[in-house]
């Protein structure tokens, strides 16, 4: 019988869509230790149609934006409309790694309310990465009144925005 859901995926996978699905890859290995699975390139193009990665074992998959298919980069679209978090060991390290490789700062590595440690980059293709180390175990209620004191000083991120 043939699985649903294929061994090593999960039922949520990110699909992301990019201007250079191939830079886009390399940046990934780079910055985030990404390992390539698969690319199917478009015939007679040096665009990739789909290709898939994994990071730590989840996968994402990824395209290049092909308008003829209706998808379109965040750069194009002036925006993003969401962001993938990426729990690692070490999020101060991993964010280094990620400028490093390119990205471009967008919220220090904090430690957060919820019992994180996180910061914010945005890759060179414009998507934004949060970047978490789980530090603290805490009870809802904790969260709660965490998120009702950062709720009145005004201030969600640690950079002002």
């Amino acid at each position: 019988m043939v699985k649903p859901i294929p061994d090593g995926y999960t039922a949520v996978t990110p699909y992301i869509v990019v201007d250079g699905a191939d830079a886009a890859i390399k940046f990934y290995e780079k910055a985030f230790g990404a390992v390539e699975v698969m690319r199917l390139p478009l015939p007679g193009t040096d665009r990739l149609g789909h290709a898939e990665i994994t990071i730590d074992g989840a996968h994402i998959m990824l395209s290049d934006a092909s308008p003829e298919w209706g998808t379109t980069d965040p750069k194009t679209l002036g925006g993003v409309t969401g962001s993938i978090s990426l729990y690692v060991a070490d999020a101060d390290a991993v964010f280094d790694r990620a400028v490093a490789a390119g990205a471009t700062p967008m919220m220090p590595v904090t430690d957060m309310f919820w019992g994180d440690r996180m910061g914010k980059v945005v890759d060179p293709f414009g998507h934004q990465w949060g970047l978490l180390t789980h530090t603290r175990d805490l009870t809802e209620a904790e969260i709660r009144h965490g998120f009702e004191e950062v709720m009145a000083s005004g201030d969600m991120c640690p950079d002002g925005n």
